[in-house]
C-alpha cells in the first residue's frame, strides 16, 4: 500500500478527490488532514469513512504536519481558503492558510523527502480580455487580482522555489472553475441551484458577462492522479475542460434545467476587481499524460449536479441562511 496524505480532504475538491481515489486507486492508504472550517464537512467523507483515516487539524500546525508527512509516501495539498468574496472582506485567513500552511507543509516534505502534488487555480494568472481568444498556459505571467488569487500565486511560487532550491519532489496543477457534488453553497452554481430549490431568486454579479471554463470535479481529480503517476517533477500542468461560458449563460442554463423562466434573476453589484475571462490551455496535460475530460458536456454535468443538490438537502440546507446573510452583509 502507498500511504497518501490529503490536506483539505473534507473540502469540496478534497472530499471528491478522496472518494475518487478510494474508488479508482485502491492501492492508496489515505489519511485526511482538515481543520473543518465552515467550508469543510467530514460528512462528505461518510461514503468512504471505513476506508480512510481522518485527522482534524491545522495545516499550519508544524508538529502535527511533520508527524503526518513522516508517515506518508505522497502528499496531495488541497488545503486552502478559496472564496474570492471572503478574501476581499478579510484577507487574513487566506494569508495564513494559503501561504503559511503551504510553507509548513513544504518544510515537512523537505525534511522527510516525500512526493508532493500542489493543487492551485488558474486565477493566479489574472484575467484575459473579454473578446480575447488567448488562453492561459503554464508559462503565463502571474497577475493575481484578489487576496485569494494572490495568496494562491504565492503558494505556487513557494513550491517552485522549494523544488529548485531544495530538490523537493513536487508537481503543480492550476485548474479552471470546478463544479459538482458537495460544493459549498457560497459558490456560484450551488448558490443559484439551492436558491431555486427554496423558491428564492437567483443572483447575477453585474452584467454576467464574465467568462469561466467549467470543469467537473471528477475530471479534475482524474488529472491529479495522472500527474501523480506520470507528471514530471517540477512541472506545472493546467487543467481545463475547454468549454467557456459566461456567468449569465450558466445561470440561464440552470434556470432552464430547473424549469424556470429565462432571465429570472436579480442583478447584484459586481465584486471589486472581478476578472473578465479565464481560459486554460490544457494541451500539455492532454498530450503528455493523455488526459481527456469525461464530463465535457456542461448540460449533462449540470443536470446531475442539480439532481444531487435536490436529493441532498440535508447536507446544504443547515448552512443556507448563514451563507446568504454573509452575502447580504457584503451587498451581494
Amino acid at each position: 500500500m502507498t500511504r497518501m496524505l490529503v490536506t483539505g480532504g473534507a473540502g469540496f475538491i478534497g472530499a471528491n478527490f478522496v472518494r475518487h481515489t478510494v474508488r479508482h486507486h485502491p492501492r492508496y492508504r489515505i489519511r485526511v488532514l482538515d481543520a473543518l472550517t465552515y467550508a469543510g464537512d467530514e460528512r462528505a467523507l461518510d461514503p468512504v469513512a471505513d476506508r480512510i483515516e481522518f485527522v482534524r487539524g491545522d495545516v499550519c500546525d508544524a508538529g502535527l504536519v511533520d508527524e503526518l508527512v513522516a508517515d506518508a509516501d505522497v502528499v496531495v495539498h488541497l488545503a486552502a481558503e478559496s472564496h474570492v468574496d471572503n478574501s476581499l472582506d478579510d484577507p487574513s485567513p487566506f494569508v495564513r492558510t494559503n501561504l503559511l500552511g503551504t510553507f509548513t507543509l513544504l518544510e515537512a516534505v523537505r525534511r522527510h523527502d516525500r512526493r508532493l502534488h500542489h493543487v492551485s487555480t488558474d486565477e493566479v494568472f489574472g484575467d484575459l480580455g473579454a473578446g480575447s481568444t488567448e488562453r492561459f498556459t503554464e508559462t503565463t505571467r502571474y497577475d493575481p487580482s484578489s487576496p485569494y488569487s494572490a495568496t494562491k500565486a504565492g503558494s505556487d511560487l513557494l513550491v517552485r522555489a522549494w523544488v529548485r532550491s531544495y530538490g523537493v519532489r513536487a508537481t503543480l496543477s492550476n485548474c479552471a472553475n470546478n463544479y459538482g457534488p458537495f460544493q459549498h453553497i457560497e459558490k456560484f452554481i450551488p448558490r443559484q441551484v439551492t436558491n431555486l430549490l427554496l423558491g428564492r431568486p437567483t443572483k447575477l454579479y453585474g452584467t454576467g458577462e464574465n467568462v469561466r471554463e467549467w470543469t467537473h470535479v471528477d475530471d479534475h481529480n482524474a488529472a491529479v492522479h495522472l500527474i501523480l503517476e506520470r507528471g514530471r517533477i517540477g512541472e506545472t500542468y493546467l487543467v481545463g475542460s475547454g468549454g467557456e461560458q459566461t456567468n449569465k449563460q450558466v445561470l440561464d442554463l440552470v434556470l432552464e434545467l430547473m424549469d424556470q423562466a429565462p432571465g429570472s434573476y436579480e442583478h447584484v453589484p459586481d465584486r471589486p476587481g472581478h476578472d473578465l475571462r479565464y481560459a486554460a490551455d490544457s494541451t500539455k496535460l492532454r498530450t503528455e499524460l493523455g488526459w481527456r475530460p469525461r464530463h465535457a458536456d456542461l448540460r449533462a454535468g449540470l443536470t446531475r449536479t442539480i439532481e444531487w443538490y435536490r436529493a441532498n438537502e440535508w447536507w446544504w440546507k443547515p448552512d443556507k441562511d448563514t451563507t446568504e446573510a454573509r452575502y447580504r452583509r457584503l451587498g451581494r
